[in-house]
């Protein structure tokens, strides 16, 4: 395997997970009894740009064409992007005449918001099940993969973007550089950039968060590996910020490198420098990440295999991709864990891939009143331990996996 974007030889592991299926491919239950595909998962880090990526096993069309992660379902997150949008309307003087385009949008949860300010809007989603939710709700959304042909049909369609939003989408990019000079193509010569994602590589160092890498994840970014994408392809990160939605994030804003209305802001720098003294880069700090996997392993293991011995029954909540990259690494199975349940009704009646545990809705704890419940969206955990305080009755206790085992 090759860089994805300098394409040296990758030769240095930053986790190898084994083997996994498809994080976000779950079944139905006629399907949990047949063969299911399991790829390898081993993140490696380039030792002269530093990305740090996973092979593409399965193409980016078939896992999105169905998807069934939906953005609507955490409110911590919806109250982020309304506080983004508020904030952005007024910072860079968004109005009526200006083109908002965001990629993938999803249901339209974020662009909504802009809308309500009468502000020209456009989404382009892959998941084409989710678009079609999206223009049902009135925000009017293509069914397309973004990179540089469909942004050029929309020049050639009169469709360029002041303000251009990519929300938890760069790292579900295998071709970056397509994806990148898409940007660049679709953007206004004085127009803005706005891209976050979580599994911010000092976080996820930092927090042992090995659970953020699965195979729709394809890369895993730095500042200072960002600064060398974008600037191949003509563009300037100005800007950037350390969020802690998602256990983690990082957001930048980027333009045209000829836009000399814009500077560079001096916290790029500061976050460059902060990246190096956290290691980052250094291969040691990546290949060192593999042992803390490796090592945290069977901690977790240990506490599903003694609350069973104990007589505990133990659940999880949620069904993210992270959540059964957890469970499948640590052969986490059905055998240990009761369900799961999942406040998204999508979700709800299918099984996890791998594990083959159910997934109930919310509302299935009052019944069986578990002793544990492990937290797989740990990144929404205080969201969901106040959702659930009620478990409190019968001396119910959270765990939270990453960055350890504990109970709350």
């Amino acid at each position: 395997m090759n860089c994805r974007f300098c394409n040296s030889k990758l030769k240095h592991v930053f986790a190898d997970l084994g083997k996994s299926p498809i994080a976000n491919s779950y079944l139905k239950q006629n399907e949990i009894n047949k063969m299911e595909p399991f790829y390898p998962l081993c993140a490696y880090v380039c030792s002269k740009c530093f990305l740090v990526q996973v092979d593409e096993f399965e193409k980016a069309k078939n896992i999105f064409k169905n998807y069934i992660y939906f953005s609507s379902y955490s409110k911590t997150w919806l109250d982020h992007v309304k506080k983004f949008a508020v904030e952005s309307i007024k910072k860079f003087k968004i109005e009526q005449n200006t083109n908002v385009i965001e990629i993938a949008s999803n249901d339209g949860y974020l662009l909504k918001h802009f809308k309500k300010s009468k502000i020209p809007i456009l989404g382009i989603e892959p998941a084409k099940n989710i678009a079609k939710i999206a223009n049902k709700n009135k925000i009017p959304t293509m069914p397309k993969f973004f990179g540089e042909k469909t942004a050029n049909d929309l020049v050639k369609n009169g469709k360029k973007a002041d303000f251009l939003i990519a929300f938890n989408v760069l790292p579900h990019v295998p071709n970056l550089k397509d994806f990148v000079k898409g940007l660049e193509i679709l953007l206004k010569p004085e127009g803005i950039i706005v891209i976050q994602f979580s599994a911010y590589l000092i976080s996820l160092i930092k927090k042992t968060a090995f659970d953020n890498i699965y195979h729709e994840h394809f890369s895993y970014f730095s500042l200072y590996t960002l600064n060398k994408i974008f600037s191949a392809y003509g563009l300037k990160i100005f800007d950037a910020k350390e969020l802690s939605i998602h256990g983690g994030s990082l957001r930048i804003y980027a333009t045209h490198s000829n836009n000399n209305k814009i500077n560079i802001s001096k916290k790029i720098k500061e976050l460059i420098i902060k990246e190096k003294n956290n290691g980052l880069k250094k291969i040691s700090t990546y290949t060192n990440f593999n042992e803390k996997v490796k090592n945290l392993k069977p901690s977790i293991r240990k506490f599903f295999i003694d609350a069973q011995k104990n007589g505990k029954t133990t659940i999880c909540y949620g069904a993210p991709a992270k959540g059964n990259t957890l469970l499948n690494y640590c052969g986490i199975t059905n055998d240990l864990i009761e369900f799961t349940v999942d406040i998204s009704p999508y979700k709800q009646g299918l099984y996890l891939p791998g594990t083959h545990i159910p997934i109930y809705s919310p509302e299935y704890i009052k019944k069986v009143k578990p002793d544990y419940i492990v937290i797989l969206p740990w990144n929404l955990k205080d969201e969901i331990i106040e959702q659930l305080s009620f478990i409190r009755k019968w001396k119910g206790k959270f765990v939270i996996p990453i960055p350890n085992m504990r109970v709350v």
